[in-house]
């Protein structure tokens, strides 16, 4: 979901981002992740190849890619960021963000899909359910699953337009909400979750 997500985030004008993507593209990768293309294929780094094309979408705006693997000892680089947005594909540094965000009070949007499927749901630290909340335990991990590419323009779209909202203070957002996309049935549906009084991530946000 980094490719719509941040397409539309700089065509938006949203002044600076940073782009984090240690992987370079493959050939599987192009049905969904639609700024590469073939000629970048096992090139360039997937941060670079984001960031290229995103310069000649709008060159008024500060882009910066980081060619790395997020984890404890460098996730620091991003403390200043105003929303953190997750187009990840794995749990672990899902969690990872995850406290992140609530340690430095850092909104979250956090996006997934699967196949048909998509889910969304944006954290506000102190105010509204963590991902830990939702996801208690962590999902046994898929070396490889399918997907569709339309599901990742789809939730990429909605997870730039709650970035947005949540930058200028407009609108409804999906706090405490999760919205749970089918586009195979072409069903949109959304439900409200609430914060686990036993969490042990975002207890302290509420203590």
């Amino acid at each position: 979901m980094g490719c719509p997500t941040a397409t539309y985030l700089a065509a938006s004008g949203i002044g600076k981002i940073n782009l984090v993507d240690f992987q370079k593209p493959e050939l599987s990768n192009l049905n969904r992740q639609i700024m590469h293309f073939e000629e970048d294929i096992g090139k360039k780094n997937k941060s670079d190849s984001l960031r290229e094309k995103l310069e000649k979408l709008n060159s008024s705006i500060k882009i910066k890619s980081f060619s790395l693997k997020v984890d404890e000892n460098n996730i620091s680089k991003f403390k200043e960021s105003d929303v953190l947005v997750d187009c990840l594909d794995n749990f672990e540094t899902r969690y990872l963000l995850n406290k992140f965000s609530l340690k430095e009070k850092i909104p979250l949007i956090h996006a997934a899909v699967e196949a048909y499927y998509g889910q969304i749901t944006t954290i506000i630290p102190g105010k509204t359910p963590c991902i830990q909340c939702l996801f208690p335990d962590m999902p046994n991990k898929k070396d490889v699953f399918p997907i569709i590419g339309p599901i990742c323009g789809v939730l990429g779209s909605i997870e730039a337009m709650e970035v947005i909202k949540v930058l200028l203070g407009i609108g409804d957002t999906l706090s405490g909400k999760l919205l749970i996309v089918d586009i195979k049935c072409m069903d949109f549906d959304t439900i409200n979750f609430k914060r686990r009084n036993d969490c042990p991530v975002c207890s302290e946000c509420f203590s």
